[in-house]
């Protein structure tokens, strides 16, 4: 693995550079943004030599190809309206190409426009397989944390399965910061537009074997995680693990699905009409409430940057997954639980160890897509557009433990014993 291209410099942007500048396996690091300023912070602020910032507009297929000539790799953590672009722009350049999050970009409807998750439910081609294949390359979608790591468990625990009749999914997380100020404002880890985005839309999941849309919101459920998160209210929420698991892995599901904590001053933001992308009229001029919205929302970007030693050891959150999968295996029922830190961190001191080994402690998402891409350009991955439940889980958490960030799955069995 020589030459990256990453684009998009910012929450998971910088975090990728970080890592990626001090692998050994490395030479070269572009490092592009229609924000070249902000590119060029990330790079003042990891000191290396490997790192080039340059202004790229993901919204320019040519300029993106340019980018990527001779990359082996190309990382895609800027907004998924840039998706195809970039996933053309590297197939062009022949390159292999890893994003974190796909599909629909803007409109508050999956299927609103042509993309690979209408592509899959709708059960039509997807865009440039075809084209990958016969390039010898390979794009991985969804390669991130969620999706990405919960992807490529859910598939450990089906490989254990003859047949797979459910997949669960939960995310839950506990903060520790100190009490502050008793009204804070709202703020993410990365791109607030998606975040917001994902609040909004109706959620798809996978239920009696075909894919149907739910409320905002819908199916409340308290779910229990492991110390130290504990009980936390979870709803059905808008993420591409429930529509590609049954597609690319098969084995019969029936049901997959995928809750997440409820954020009640998203959910206020939703209910009141700030996610939509219809402009209003306010005494006179046309407004667009998500654009006000956004406009005011602090920049996630700054997580990184402002990120140092001081603040690595300060656990401010502890963040799990749960995958639970029930299926058949030798002709009884079975149900697999995981579960695992997203942060691939549980105390302050594994946190100052993520820090000094990559210098930054913000590598959940960016960390399983380098992996993804180090899959891709050594061999280990099927060719064509795949999701990250294709890649081969033993060797995915293999890897990710030999960067540096061991993989601590807890795993449960539970069989179902008839007396009859």
């Amino acid at each position: 693995m020589k030459r990256v291209l990453i684009v998009g410099a910012g929450a998971q942007g910088g975090p990728c550079a970080s890592i990626l500048a001090r692998d050994e396996d490395v030479s070269e690091i572009v490092l592009g943004d229609i924000d070249l300023g902000l590119a060029k912070k990330v790079k003042e602020k990891i000191k290396s030599d490997k790192i080039t910032a340059i202004r790229l507009d993901a919204g320019n297929i040519h300029d993106i190809e340019q980018a990527a000539g001779g990359a082996d790799a190309v990382i895609n953590l800027t907004l998924t309206a840039y998706d195809m672009n970039i996933m053309e722009a590297a197939l062009r350049s022949g390159a292999h190409y890893v994003d974190t999050s796909f599909g629909e970009p803007s409109l508050l409807d999956i299927k609103a426009r042509d993309n690979i998750l209408a592509q899959i439910i709708e059960g039509r081609p997807i865009s440039f397989n075809d084209e990958y294949k016969d390039a010898g390359l390979t794009a991985v979608l969804g390669c991130g944390f969620s999706p990405g790591s919960t992807n490529v468990t859910a598939r450990y625990l089906c490989d254990k399965l003859e047949q797979v009749e459910k997949i669960r999914i939960f995310l839950g997380k506990k903060s520790f910061k100190p009490p502050g100020d008793v009204v804070s404002p709202w703020t993410t880890t990365w791109s607030p537009f998606r975040t917001l985005w994902g609040y909004a839309v109706e959620p798809t999941i996978f239920e009696d074997g075909r894919y149907k849309k739910n409320p905002v919101f819908a199916c409340p459920e308290e779910y229990t995680f492991p110390d130290p998160v504990g009980t936390i209210l979870l709803t059905y929420h808008q993420h591409q693990e429930p529509i590609t698991l049954p597609h690319f892995i098969g084995k019969g599901i029936k049901h997959c699905d995928f809750k997440y904590p409820v954020d009640s001053i998203a959910g206020a933001f939703v209910k009141m009409g700030f996610a939509s992308p219809d402009a209003i009229d306010v005494k006179g001029i046309n407004v667009v409430p998500r654009d006000v919205l956004l406009r005011l929302v602090r920049p996630p970007a700054n997580l990184f940057l402002d990120e140092d030693k001081k603040s690595a050891k300060q656990l401010n959150m502890i963040s799990l997954y749960v995958v639970e999968v029930k299926g058949t295996q030798a002709g009884e029922e079975v149900l697999y639980k995981a579960s695992s830190p997203s942060t691939f961190y549980r105390t302050v001191e594994e946190k100052i160890d993520v820090f000094n080994r990559f210098g930054t402690t913000i590598i959940g998402v960016a960390l399983p897509a380098i992996v993804g891409a180090k899959m891709c350009i050594n061999g280990d991955s099927d060719k064509g557009v795949i999701s990250a439940e294709c890649l081969d889980p033993n060797l995915f958490f293999k890897m990710l433990t030999e960067m540096g960030a061991p993989v601590n799955l807890h795993e449960e069995q539970i069989r179902e014993a008839s007396f009859s």
